[in-house]
């Protein structure tokens, strides 16, 4: 069994920010398959025989605290993760996988990182661009973005949700293998 981690902030003013890219990922993937959906105190799972998804409810900056009880709840190893986030250190709408590294800015997947005591974590990044000069990356990242960066920001949620799928059905290799394929530039 395979699980994509989403991250995000749970509460619906935050749905539409920057910061839930995460969230916006597993909404596809929800519409893509059926799945059974189970709610608990710390997130959102939702289950196929395959695959596991989550939406944490733990704030962003506590993300780790959820992905431990999923790993714990369903006995899962973390090289069968996949953690989905924003990154502002990528261009808009750019997407990155990888099979391992550092959280970068990132709090949400230091959280994890450290929760899970491993770098060894597979993560696929959504570019949301720097914020602008002058601009509290805070801020930037838990606001909207602007009516012309969505369409840019829409694609990479929805190739980040085919890369998050093939990760469900072929593991790692094969989604590293399906991401090469694409010629996106590093």
């Amino acid at each position: 069994m395979r699980a994509v981690i989403g991250l995000g902030n749970p509460e619906p003013v935050h749905a539409a920010t920057r910061h839930n890219l995460g969230f916006w990922v597993v909404e596809r993937l929800l519409r893509a398959r059926r799945w059974k959906t189970r709610v608990y105190p710390w997130g959102e799972v939702a289950k196929r025989p395959e695959a596991v998804l989550l939406r944490p409810f733990t704030y962003m900056n506590r993300s780790g605290e959820s992905a431990l009880r999923l790993v714990r709840s369903y006995g899962l190893p973390v090289a069968d993760l996949l953690v989905v986030y924003d990154d502002v250190d990528l261009p808009l709408g750019a997407v990155r996988l990888s099979p391992r590294g550092g959280p970068g800015t990132h709090k949400g997947m230091r959280s994890v990182l450290s929760a899970l005591a491993t770098q060894e974590v597979p993560r696929l990044r959504v570019g949301v661009g720097p914020p602008p000069q002058g601009t509290d990356l805070a801020d930037y990242v838990l606001r909207p973005p602007r009516e012309d960066e969505i369409p840019s920001l829409l694609r990479g949620v929805d190739l980040a949700a085919e890369l998050a799928l093939t990760f469900i059905d072929v593991g790692t290799g094969g989604a590293l293998d399906h991401y090469a394929r694409l010629n996106l530039p590093l």
